[in-house]
C-alpha cells in the first residue's frame, strides 16, 4: 500500500486499506475482516456507524450541511453546548467553545489562559501527548518523532514527571521535582497553567497518581494557576465514567475534549470556568468549521447514548473481560515478554517486557504483525513503542471482544 499523492511523513502501523466497518469490526477491501482494539485511536467509544449517529448525520444533511458559527449560529451548535455543558460533572456552571480537534482544543485553552492570567509559562509533563500542531508538540513529553527536525517551539513549557502506579514514579519524587522546578528553572509567579492528562493515553494509558493530583489541585488555587484536563482520549466513557478526571477528587479549570466527543466526526472543545473562556476580546475564539452541524448533530446523537448507567455497564464489562484474561496469561505464563497491565476501567494497556523488566519494543513489533494476519488490529503506545493500548468500542459484543482476546492470546504464545 503506497500513494505517491500522500506525504511519506505520516506513519501507517497497519498497511491494509478500511473499507467499512460495523461496530467493533472492519474490513478491508480485500474482502478481510478484523476485530478493532484501535477504535480510530480512542474516537469509536461507540463504535463504527453507530445506527443512532448514522441517521442523525443523515437527517441534519437535509437540513443545513455547514454555517460558521462566528458569522451566525446554528440549532445545532447551541443544542449541543447546552447538552455539553450539562454533561461535564463539575459543581460550576460550564461555558465553552467548539473545535475541530483535540490539539485545536489544546491551542485555544492556550490563548485562554494567557489572556486571563497575563502569563505565559506552561507546565507538562514527561509522557503526555497533546497534538502535533506547534505549539502542542512543546507540550508533549517526548521528542521522536514529535519534535524533530522542527526548530524552536513555542513556549516556554516545562516538564514534570508524570506520577502513575503504571510507571513507578511516585507522588513524592513528583512534588520533589515542581520543587526544584520553583527553586532552580521558573518563578512560579509566571505560571500560567499546568496540563496533565488524568490517563496518560500516548505514554501507555498511566494512570494519574490521586494523591498529586489533589496537591496540584490545592497548589494552582493557591497561586492562582489554570489546572487543564486533556480528557481528548480518557473521557467520554473510557474509564467507565464520564470523564477520568472524577476518579481523580478534583475539578479543572479547563477540559480539553476530542475524539469520541463526536462519535466518529471530527470535533472537540475546550470547556471550563465562564470567566475564563470570557476573558479573550470579541473575535478572539472562533473558527471557520469549528462546531459544524453535522458534526454537531453527531456529538448529540453521541450523547444520547452515554448515560451514566450505559457507561457503567460497559466499561465495567469490558474491563472485567481484560483483567480477567491478563490475569489468567500471567497465572499460566502464556508468554515469557507478558508485562503490566497499566490504566483503569476499559482504559487498558499491555506491557510487553523482557525477563528483566525492560521494554521489549522487538516483540510489540512481531505482536502487531501477528495479530493482524489473525484478524485483529493493535495499537502501539509507550516511550519505547513496548505498550499495546486496548481501545475496543465500549459497545463491543462480549463475543467479539473475547475472539479478539483470543487472538491476542494466540499471539502471545508465539512471541520470540
Amino acid at each position: 500500500m503506497s500513494s505517491e499523492s500522500i506525504s511519506q511523513s505520516i506513519n501507517i502501523v497497519h498497511p491494509v486499506t478500511l473499507s467499512h466497518g460495523r461496530n467493533a469490526e472492519v474490513w478491508a477491501t480485500d474482502g478481510k475482516r478484523y476485530i478493532d482494539f484501535v477504535g480510530g485511536i480512542g474516537v469509536l467509544n461507540l463504535g463504527h456507524c453507530h445506527p443512532r449517529i448514522v441517521e442523525a448525520i443523515r437527517e441534519q444533511a437535509t437540513r443545513l450541511t455547514h454555517y460558521a458559527f462566528n458569522a451566525a449560529p446554528h440549532t445545532p451548535y447551541l443544542d449541543f453546548m447546552e447538552r455539553l455543558a450539562g454533561f461535564i460533572p463539575v459543581s460550576y456552571p460550564v461555558s465553552g467553545m467548539l473545535t475541530n480537534s483535540g490539539a485545536e482544543a489544546a491551542e485555544n485553552a492556550l490563548k485562554i489562559v494567557r489572556g486571563a492570567t497575563g502569563r505565559s509559562a506552561v507546565i507538562a509533563f514527561d509522557g503526555a501527548f497533546h497534538g502535533r500542531t506547534l505549539a502542542t508538540l512543546n507540550l508533549n513529553g517526548k521528542v521522536a518523532p514529535y519534535k524533530q527536525k522542527v526548530g524552536v517551539l513555542p513556549g516556554p513549557v516545562y516538564h514534570l514527571p508524570f506520577p502513575s502506579k503504571d510507571n513507578g514514579v511516585s507522588c513524592a519524587e513528583a512534588l520533589k521535582a515542581l520543587d526544584r522546578l520553583f527553586s532552580v528553572e521558573i518563578d512560579i509567579a509566571d505560571v500560567a497553567c499546568f496540563i496533565v492528562e488524568p490517563v496518560q493515553g500516548e505514554a501507555g494509558f498511566l494512570a494519574l497518581d490521586i494523591e498529586f493530583a489533589q496537591a496540584l489541585r490545592r497548589l494552582c488555587d493557591e497561586k492562582n494557576i489554570v489546572l487543564i484536563a486533556d480528557e481528548i482520549q480518557s473521557g467520554f466513557g473510557r474509564t467507565g465514567e464520564r470523564f477520568a478526571f472524577s476518579r481523580l477528587g478534583i475539578e479543572p479549570d479547563l477540559i480539553l475534549l476530542g475524539k469520541s466527543i463526536g462519535g466518529g466526526v471530527p470535533l472537540g472543545a475546550v470547556v471550563g470556568r465562564k470567566a475564563l473562556l470570557d476573558t479573550l476580546p470579541k473575535g478572539g475564539l472562533g473558527g471557520t468549521y469549528s462546531g459544524n452541524p453535522i458534526a454537531c448533530a453527531a456529538a448529540l446523537a453521541t450523547l444520547d447514548e452515554m448515560s451514566d448507567a450505559n457507561l457503567h455497564v460497559w466499561g465495567a464489562q469490558q474491563e472485567q473481560a481484560i483483567v480477567r484474561r491478563y490475569e489468567a496469561w500471567l497465572a499460566g505464563n502464556v508468554s515469557p515478554y507478558l508485562g503490566r497491565l497499566t490504566g483503569v476501567g476499559a482504559m487498558r494497556g499491555i506491557e510487553l517486557a523482557n525477563a528483566d523488566g525492560t521494554p521489549a519494543p522487538a516483540q510489540l513489533t512481531q505482536l502487531l504483525t501477528l495479530a493482524r494476519d489473525a484478524g485483529l488490529l493493535l495499537m502501539p503506545s509507550g516511550k519505547s513503542r513496548h505498550i499495546i493500548r486496548l481501545l475496543a468500542p465500549l459497545t463491543t459484543e462480549p463475543a467479539v471482544l473475547e475472539e479478539g482476546l483470543d487472538i491476542f492470546e494466540a499471539c502471545l504464545k508465539k512471541l520470540v
